[in-house]
């Protein structure tokens, strides 16, 4: 049901794209399309048949016609499986939200003949490794086998977001989207040059912050023992003693998130997991429309 609904909104890609195959993205490649880019002088070897012999009769010079050549989109996932992302207040966890999120856009990003992979996991005994390793593809066998490697993701160890990203940028070599699904729970400050290194590489960063209105709104009316997801380590403490301190440092958490994802031009989405995950990716897709974000301004 949800499909259905949102199959009428296509995936855009803000930048141009460099993929393998022919496609509705613009590419900074310039070739054959219909859309017009620019008249430049011909040299030998141009293709002849892309002259402007308007313009040679106009003033005896030789002129090619290029246009915007148009091409695939490849999609890469990175999804954070550490064992914060297990966290539960309600009817979904964190890494069941993040599930649903990735596994409607994969299937859209497929369908409408793009290419799509996944990146996921956490740090290990073995160290930081992959959970999942999916290269991006197209077609409906490789949305089987990636929807199948989406639903086997699990949460647990501890947060290796950043590492993921920086070993994800060796293997994407090629300008893609990259989505990034994560709760955002580590120091943040190593975020801003992983973000740097993608934006280098020319990708089109995508960032849905996954958080649960309890851990921004901290409304507990009794003494609570915390535990930690990723070290195993409790706390027990009294809400209302440390309230006030607790809300001032997520606000400067959350903004120190939104200052980092300014500077890297990240299309960031901070998203709660009482909010239904279709309503993320509505918003996340009709702004990328540019039909229909410019009726929004």
């Amino acid at each position: 049901a949800v499909l259905g609904r949102l199959m009428g909104l296509p995936l855009n890609s803000r930048h141009p794209m460099l993929g393998s195959v022919s496609g509705k993205h613009r590419s900074p490649v310039k070739g054959s399309a219909l859309e017009f880019s620019q008249y430049r002088k011909y040299v030998p070897g141009d293709d002849t048949r892309r002259l402007d012999w308007r313009t040679w009769g106009r003033t005896d010079r030789y002129y090619i016609i290029e246009f915007e050549a148009d091409t695939n989109l490849r999609l890469c996932f990175i999804a954070d499986t550490s064992g914060s992302m297990g966290f539960q207040s309600d009817s979904m966890n964190r890494l069941e939200y993040a599930r649903c999120l990735v596994g409607t856009l994969a299937y859209l990003t497929i369908h409408q003949g793009d290419a799509a992979g996944l990146y996921a996991g956490a740090k290990s005994a073995i160290g930081n490794t992959f959970q999942q390793e999916l290269p991006p593809k197209r077609g409906a066998l490789h949305m089987g086998v990636l929807l199948d490697q989406i639903a086997q993701m699990r949460s647990g160890g501890e947060t290796a977001l950043i590492e993921a990203i920086h070993a994800a940028a060796e293997k994407i070599p090629q300008r893609a989207m990259i989505v990034i699904v994560s709760d955002l729970l580590f120091d943040l400050d190593p975020l801003q040059e992983a973000f740097d290194r993608l934006r280098f590489r020319k990708h089109d960063i995508v960032l849905f912050h996954l958080l649960d209105r309890e851990e921004t709104d901290f409304n507990f009316d009794r003494p609570t023992r915390f535990l930690d997801l990723e070290g195993n380590q409790s706390l027990l403490a009294d809400p209302s003693l440390i309230q006030r301190k607790y809300r001032e440092a997520v606000t400067a958490y959350l903004n120190q998130v939104d200052q980092i994802v300014n500077h890297a031009v990240v299309d960031y989405h901070r998203a709660f997991l009482d909010e239904p995950y279709e309503q993320v990716l509505a918003r996340f897709l009709m702004g990328r429309n540019p039909k229909t974000a410019r009726s929004a301004r």
